[in-house]
Order: structure tokens, then sequence, then C-alpha cells
């Protein structure tokens, strides 16, 4: 692994912490419902299996693959489904988990894919919202950390096609 110094933004106890919170909301939220938490792949899968355990009531999970970014620092701009919904949603209240919403585009295009598939409701969940970058009208329901306009990597945050496994997020840039 690179050896740079990291700048690190979230340590691993801010991340736990705040999981730990969030997951006790989303209980107290969605108690009484069938929740259905829907994990975007790749980033979120670390994020997602911390989450699911803070959550103390019934869950269903599945995962959704998008693809906007590639193997670049900037979305593309152009959302597609890789690996879609593996379930019949119909009647769940949907939580989508994503690792990261910055520009919006990706958690818009899944949003409205979902709501498309009969689910009784849309809420989503990220772990860092990058507002400043934000081009659509959408603001997460749930969130661990608002961050500043940096590219950050780490806890399934990735580079390339490495860093995902680093417990704490840090600027790549520093």
């Amino acid at each position: 692994m690179n050896e740079k110094k990291r700048n690190i933004l979230i340590t691993e106890e801010e991340i736990s912490k705040r999981v730990k919170e969030l997951g006790a909301e989303i209980s107290k939220k969605y108690i009484g419902k069938k929740l259905y938490v829907l994990s975007l792949l790749r980033g979120s899968f670390i994020y997602t299996a911390d989450l699911v355990r803070a959550i103390d009531i019934e869950v269903k999970i599945g995962f959704m693959t998008t693809s906007s970014y590639g193997d670049s620092e900037n979305s593309s701009g152009i959302v597609k489904i890789v690996n879609d919904i593996p379930d019949d949603i119909t009647g769940y209240d949907v939580l989508i988990v994503d690792d990261i919403i910055d520009t919006g585009i990706t958690m818009d295009f899944v949003i409205k894919h979902v709501k498309t598939l009969n689910a009784n409701s849309v809420q989503c969940c990220v772990l860092l919202n990058k507002a400043e970058r934000r081009q659509v009208s959408l603001e997460p329901d749930f969130c661990c950390f608002d961050i500043e306009d940096v590219f950050v990597v780490g806890y399934g945050l990735n580079f390339g096609d490495y860093y995902r496994n680093v417990p704490y997020i840090f600027n790549w840039k520093d």
C-alpha cells in the first residue's frame, strides 16, 4: 500500500461512533415497517455492513451495482445499472445506502429507478455528503458526515481499485 503521509479526515473511531448513532436513528424511524436496505456496490459495502449491524430491527438487505466513475475522480454524469436489485421490493420501505453523495446524479437516478418498483417509500443514507458539488436538488435523508470538496478514499471509497480496506477516511491529494 502507498506509504505517503495521509491527511486523515475522519478516524476509525469517529466513523464507528457515528454509524452506531445513525443505526439507532434508522431503527427508530423504521420500527414496525418492512425495511429493505439497498446497498450500492462497491463503495458502500463496508459502510452498509457496519450500518445494518447497528440497526436493531428486522431488515432485508440487497445490492445494486451502478457505474458513473470508472477509474476517474469525477463522475461521467451517465449512470449505468450494472447489476439491478435482485428482489421484489413491493411494499418495502427502501433505504438506499451509498458511500458518498456529491453531484447527486447517481443517487437521483437510483431513487427514481427504485420508485418504479412499487416500494412503499424510498429514502437515502450516505456515509459522506459533499453538498457543494451537488448538480441535482437532492439531500440525503440520513448522513454520517458532511465534508468539503476534497477527493477522499478509505472505508470503502477507492482510488482505482485500491484503498477500500483502509479503516479511516483520508484526503487523497495531501
